[in-house]
């Protein structure tokens, strides 16, 4: 009985949220753009969720671009520099979130261009340094594999990877990885 009542009241909350017509979304998104970055694809899912016809949204999304509300290149050159120096992912990583935030590729390559690889290369090789001393590992074969594994999913790619771990493992020859 209780997770029928949690289930209602979301159903409820949520044909609350589906009830927006194109001038009060347009309002909504204003606000929330005003306040924070958006991209165009964050702004599509909204009016999606809010139930706005499908026909409207481009419209809707014309008016928050030409009135600077909404910048994809802007949106994504932030979310790449704040991503990249704050989290220390890679350009592979960061790529992948941006394109499934609607961002064209066009845009995703020349931001991923833009990323200076020495502060890259910092960023993992301290998160390299800060793994290996955490990870349990019967060889270095083992903690090897498990760097590199680690290193991939932060969306560095295999030689900046493999040269990294070279290092903060202390070996001079690249060529056992």
């Amino acid at each position: 009985m209780r997770r029928d009542r949690l289930n209602s009241s979301t159903s409820t909350q949520e044909q609350g949220m589906r009830s927006k017509t194109p001038k009060q979304a347009l309002g909504s998104l204003m606000r929330l753009c005003a306040r924070s970055e958006r991209s165009s694809g964050d702004a599509i899912r909204l009016l999606r969720r809010w139930g706005v016809a499908e026909g409207e949204h481009k419209a809707i999304i014309d008016r928050l671009i030409t009135e600077r509300y909404i910048d994809d290149r802007r949106y994504a050159e932030a979310y790449a520099r704040e991503k990249s120096q704050l989290a220390g992912w890679g350009a592979r990583k960061i790529a992948l979130y941006l394109r499934q935030k609607g961002i064209e590729n066009t845009i995703i390559e020349e931001v991923t261009a833009m990323l200076d690889s020495s502060i890259q290369r910092d960023k993992l090789i301290a998160k390299l340094r800060r793994k290996a001393s955490t990870v349990k590992a019967d060889s270095d074969y083992e903690l090897r594999g498990k760097l590199m594994r680690y290193a991939a999913g932060l969306g560095y790619d295999y030689a900046m990877a493999k040269e990294m771990v070279a290092a903060v493992m202390g070996e001079d020859s690249l060529e056992e990885i």
